[in-house]
């Protein structure tokens, strides 16, 4: 009995060492490349870490937004998409409450957005991934007598006043605000209304051919499914054509390179756009439209991610 109590100590030392072996480091590596994850056929890849990227309610974004949800995940990582208003999605990557936002309109149209947040948002402008944008007013081309912003003067009974706009947050609300005063529109009101909701209204008038004017913007899946038409703006409150980059937090590009480096080579242009906002328009659940067009497009995916293991 006296030799048990005398080595009790040493045994229970000894097995306190084996249950932190065991137990390793808990500490959590925030960079690239930590554990297991799985992808989106099932197969164990290595996990690389997460990704919040935010999400506006906008056809191409959140077209884009799965699509590399769907793609990184199937590289290791995970990645959630959180949905925002444009000017909070700006306070969110300021706070590093996301990593990362996939759209900025510039020069023009996210100008006001871009200069109380450049100091504290890492804006990436020269790595733009998709070139040529447009958006002002648009009407069904049916709408024969409505060719420019000024001819919309005297005639606010065609469309009852209303003009459907989208999210009140957004720089297009806002460029529209400003239309409304420059051409002294001042018997026309702007809806707020989602990017969803618009559309909808816009089908809903084609289909009985109605009059109806909306705010859009190229790129769009709409342009592939209605015969619209833009009005000309001559004092050129809409701005030229912009081209569209991507934003982050501050030091993402360190605490994810590979991926921060994938995103900078990604490009896409009218018909590869236009093909992914329809798979998502199709689908039941955006994910799965974005999935489709994941795996029929697989060498332009990996000539955006052949250096991700």
């Amino acid at each position: 009995m006296n030799m048990m109590k005398k080595w009790l100590p040493v045994l229970g030392l000894g097995l306190l060492l084996i249950l932190a072996a065991c137990g390793g480091n808990n500490d959590t590596d925030q960079g690239e490349g930590n554990g297991d994850a799985t992808d989106n056929e099932g197969n164990t890849t290595e996990e690389k870490g997460t990704l919040q990227i935010g999400l506006n309610n906008w056809a191409e974004n959140v077209a884009v937004s799965n699509m590399w949800k769907v793609i990184l995940e199937d590289k290791g990582y995970t990645v959630e998409l959180k949905t925002v208003e444009k000017a909070a999605l700006y306070e969110a990557l300021k706070n590093d409450d996301l990593d990362v936002g996939l759209e900025v309109w510039l020069p023009h149209t996210d100008k006001p957005l871009y200069e109380s947040y450049k100091e504290d948002v890492a804006f990436h402008k020269d790595e733009t991934w998709f070139e040529g944008t447009e958006l002002g007013l648009y009407v069904p081309e049916y709408v024969e007598d409505i060719n420019s912003i000024p001819d919309l003067k005297g005639k606010a009974d065609k469309f009852g006043g209303n003009i459907v706009g989208i999210d009140a947050g957004s720089s297009l609300y806002g460029l529209t605000e400003d239309a409304l005063k420059e051409y002294g529109l001042e018997n026309y009101d702007q809806q707020s209304a989602s990017g969803p909701f618009m559309t909808a209204e816009l089908g809903n008038a084609i289909k009985d051919e109605e009059p109806i004017l909306v705010t859009l913007w190229k790129p769009h899946w709409v342009f592939a499914e209605y015969k619209v038409k833009l009005l000309k703006d001559p004092k050129g409150v809409y701005g030229e054509k912009e081209d569209i980059s991507w934003m982050s937090r501050q030091g993402f590009k360190e605490d994810m390179p590979k991926v921060a480096k994938a995103i900078k080579t990604w490009k896409m242009d009218d018909e590869s756009l236009g093909s992914l906002m329809n798979e998502v328009k199709k689908a039941d659940e955006a994910l799965d439209g974005a999935r489709t067009w994941v795996e029929n497009n697989q060498d332009l995916v990996k000539e955006w991610t052949s250096h991700i293991e």
